[in-house]
């Protein structure tokens, strides 16, 4: 493992963890306070005190999560290319997922988040989008509010709709969508191609969206609800 720039290299040998601060800056301006959490923490414990569960985007669900193809694993360490698949990542996020729902911890899955949510009820995903109208995989990075051909529709009464209005322009950084859903498990929103871009699960503090609302400009509302649902709990 390199050592970073400028660090002791007593410390070479040891892991760090690093990660991006747009989804607890946009929780803090929300008025709820982010807590980063290691995986290879208890997921039961940690529903003993969390008022709200974020599952934030990433690599691909490893493939043996939701009966996926398993030829296009690299055999790659997670530690060393943190954009190949990671299980014990899949494992922890699958785990924490089943915790939220079993004891009604609000819960917001952002972009690979939607489809750990999927998969943790048994859902299934589509491997690749096929190229087509609509881009799926920017090329432009964030911020970004997307594409103005990426229109969702949401469905009327839907949580989604209630969040984000009838139709909402967002950003897309996904090649991968939610196939078969998860029991319980709605489609609220959908890209004119029919790609799924929201869900949630009817009489529980329960969204998914695919596209990345920490890496909109505008506020699209994802991360207010998320911790309004939690300080309701409370």
């Amino acid at each position: 493992m390199d050592l970073v720039r400028g660090s002791h290299p007593g410390y070479g040998h040891r892991l760090t963890d690093s990660f991006l601060s747009d989804f607890a800056q946009r929780i803090t301006s929300a008025g709820g306070v982010p807590v980063m959490l290691p995986y290879d923490a208890d997921p039961a414990a940690l529903g003993d005190w969390l008022s709200g569960v974020l599952i934030t985007g990433g690599q691909d669900v490893h493939p043996s999560c939701w009966g996926g193809d398993e030829s296009v694993l690299t055999g790659i360490d997670p530690l060393g290319d943190p954009s190949v698949h990671d299980l014990s990542r899949d494992e922890f996020e699958i785990a924490l997922t089943r915790v939220a729902l079993d004891r009604r911890i609000p819960l917001l899955g952002v972009c690979r988040g939607m489809q750990v949510l999927n998969v943790t009820l048994g859902g299934t995903l589509i491997a690749d989008l096929p190229v087509g109208s609509i881009e799926h995989l920017m090329t432009a990075g964030p911020l970004s509010d997307g594409d103005p051909g990426h229109i969702v529709t949401f469905d009327p009464g839907t949580v989604a709709q209630k969040v984000f209005g009838d139709r909402l322009v967002t950003n897309s950084w996904h090649h991968q969508a939610i196939d078969m859903c998860g029991a319980g498990l709605v489609v609220t929103g959908r890209t004119d191609d029919g790609v799924a871009e929201s869900v949630e699960l009817p009489g529980a503090s329960v969204l998914g969206v695919q596209w990345h609302p920490e890496w909109m400009i505008a506020d699209d509302g994802a991360l207010r609800w998320l911790v309004d649902a939690a300080a309701e709990r409370r």
